[in-house]
């Protein structure tokens, strides 16, 4: 039996609760083969950006943070929310400085990702800074903490397999920046 993929069609949607930087949304959508309702849930958020920086020293620029969701510190590269109006690049550029300190003299785009199409409708643009420069200190929000921590580029691979860095969307930027940069 071959069956070819088709898509589903949304009937409507609404919002089942507003979560400050995301909303929980509950659409019913026809399934393209019995054209039967069903129920589904997704996320809906502004896009999100991620940088990998790197010193004229060959060290990548990493921050240390507490993360609400798993309850533990992580070691992840400078990323965060697209503001409205905003390009990808300039949040990018932003994040960078507000989390490390670090300005960002070029950006070089790694590509986007869908961080979890089965629940989520935004996008993950994915940069590399290869050349920063200590700048102002780090300016973060008042739920935000962050400390820096420089790595040599040739330790990030360790980190990757090791799970120091789990964060699965920092691990594939990662990844990606190790490949452009020829060095996985």
């Amino acid at each position: 039996m071959n069956l070819e993929v088709a898509a589903w069609q949304r009937q409507r949607s609404r919002v089942v609760a507003d979560c400050r930087i995301f909303t929980v949304n509950e659409s019913t959508s026809l399934s393209p083969i019995t054209q039967q309702a069903h129920q589904f849930y997704f996320l809906d958020t502004a896009d999100w950006v991620n940088v990998v920086p790197i010193t004229a020293d060959n060290e990548v620029v990493l921050v240390r943070q507490f993360r609400h969701g798993s309850e533990r510190i992580t070691l992840e590269i400078p990323g965060g929310m697209v503001d409205p109006g905003e390009q990808p690049v300039v949040a990018a550029a932003r994040e960078c400085l507000e989390e490390t300190g670090y300005v960002v003299g070029e950006l070089v785009s790694l590509g986007c990702l869908n961080p979890n199409p089965a629940i989520f409708q935004n996008r993950l643009h994915t940069w590399l800074a290869p050349v920063v420069h200590s700048g102002a200190g780090i300016d973060n929000q008042s739920t935000e903490h962050t400390e820096v921590q420089l790595v040599p580029l040739a330790q990030i691979p360790e980190l990757l397999l090791s799970g120091e860095i789990d964060h699965a969307l920092v691990v594939a930027t990662l990844w990606r920046a190790l490949y452009h940069l020829g060095t996985e």
